[in-house]
């Protein structure tokens, strides 16, 4: 990774043209350097990130449009537009869109780690038994499944 250079990367683009899709949701990284990585996050209806926890990483998302429900810590809470959702490192999080309408979100993660790498591998990978496999090796580590927070 090199560090921070001075530049616009514009809406709707990613960095070099790229974007993610992990589990039906696209990833479309905005920044990265050493110290953070930050990623624009489309959930559509019915998605979901089940609980995990980042043990060297905060990890922040900043609701753009609709709304989406957490389990944040153990407890079932809910952010919507405007909101800025704060998971230290160590804590176990979720994030479920409920909402019966696509959520936007700018996701970031501090430091960056290896969550660029992890996303380039996990790309279109349709099982999430081997997304949660292969998340281990990149510092992301999945708890049992839950139902969805309402």
């Amino acid at each position: 990774m090199t560090h921070e250079t001075p530049a616009i990367t514009r809406a709707q683009t990613g960095l070099d043209g790229v974007s993610w899709n992990i589990l039906g949701q696209i990833y479309v990284p905005k920044q990265v350097s050493e110290d953070s990585f930050s990623w624009h996050a489309t959930f559509p209806v019915e998605t979901f990130v089940p609980p995990h926890m980042h043990p060297h990483q905060d990890e922040y998302i900043f609701v753009l449009d609709g709304r989406i429900d957490l389990l944040l810590g153990g407890k079932k809470t809910s952010a919507g537009a405007g909101d800025l959702v704060r998971m230290p490192r160590g804590i176990p999080h979720a994030f479920f869109n409920n909402s019966g309408e696509p959520v936007t979100a700018l996701f970031w993660a501090a430091p960056a780690g290896k969550l660029v790498e992890l996303y380039q591998r996990i790309h279109n990978m349709s099982s999430p038994a081997e997304v949660v496999k292969a998340a281990r090796e990149y510092d992301v580590v999945f708890y049992p499944p839950v139902s969805s927070a309402a």
